[in-house]
């Protein structure tokens, strides 16, 4: 440890002291900011006792002379809790930016509450423990915007995740044959969540056929074209008989050129067909009827 950090020990201590004194004072003003007050819309004492969590938190960082420390233990009791304000101000619109301001408005009623515990309020040791608060607050506020920043990253993963599964939905189209339409871009996240998704239905429904119609998908390479491989064996491993349908002639000229062998896979034109072939295995044969234009019988 440096010289410097050692002359700073006495003063961090003595930080660590006031805000345990001053503890209800502080989360009574800071009950009142805008970071909880936005945060804290149904009950102040709520606010009250997140802003006393806070100042638990400060005060036990100051007594370990970690003033500039993100990663120190006292900050891990309210992370969460932190964590929790920042999704809620970011759903409201809040940038980290702003929530980092927010928390910049904490600073004076704390100070003012400091400077008010010295009789002598030009005196060196006066300056030395405000600048020592001022370092610890500026240590929450990147504590914070840290765990804004990781809240986001969360909530745009689970959204992500959320919207890949609406992408892929299961479709059962008749007893024992469900299908996954799938619209796009096909890359491995995605595959993954197709896969889980029609392994999941081939076993909620008993279905003995699926199909995989590829009529929306934009382009088909080696990637993709290794992807349904995998679809289709995983399916088979679950007894399940998959087919794939939707292959236009750009594709199949595609499939043919990047001399990708699709032989051990059913294949149909459209969406219908690979249905027909279904229905089909299963003994129902379908014809053109002259009211409804198709019937099953």
């Amino acid at each position: 440890m440096s010289d410097q950090h050692a002359a700073d020990e006495p003063t961090a201590r003595q930080v660590g002291d006031f805000l345990e004194r001053r503890r209800e004072q502080i989360a009574q003003r800071w009950a009142d900011a805008t970071l909880f007050r936005t945060v804290f819309t149904v009950s102040r004492d709520e606010a009250v006792e997140a802003g006393r969590a806070v100042v638990d938190a400060l005060s036990e960082v100051a007594r370990a002379g970690r003033l500039e420390d993100v990663t120190a233990t006292g900050f891990d009791q309210v992370r969460d809790q932190l964590g929790r304000m920042s999704a809620s101000l970011s759903r409201t619109g809040y940038s980290p930016a702003h929530i980092a301001n927010e928390v910049a408005g904490l600073r004076r009623p704390a100070l003012e509450l400091l400077r008010g515990e010295f009789t002598d309020p030009s005196g060196p040791e006066v300056t030395e423990s405000l600048l020592a608060l001022t370092v610890l607050l500026d240590t929450l506020r990147l504590v914070v915007m840290e765990t804004a920043l990781s809240a986001g990253e969360e909530l745009i993963s689970r959204q992500r995740q959320q919207l890949l599964e609406v992408a892929t939905p299961v479709i059962k189209l008749w007893e024992g044959t469900v299908a996954v339409p799938l619209i796009g871009t096909l890359d491995s996240a995605r595959s993954q969540v197709v896969m889980e998704s029609l392994l999941e239905a081939i076993v909620d429904q008993r279905a003995r056929y699926a199909i995989l119609d590829i009529t929306g998908v934009s382009t088909v390479d080696s990637l993709v074209a290794q992807h349904l491989m995998k679809t289709v064996a995983a399916a088979r491993l679950m007894g399940a008989e998959c087919i794939v349908s939707g292959i236009r002639p750009a594709i199949a000229q595609t499939i043919v050129h990047l001399g990708i062998d699709l032989g051990s896979v059913l294949t149909r034109a459209s969406l219908a067909d690979a249905l027909a072939y279904a229905l089909g295995q299963q003994g129902i044969q379908v014809t053109p009827s002259a009211d409804a234009g198709v019937s099953a019988r």
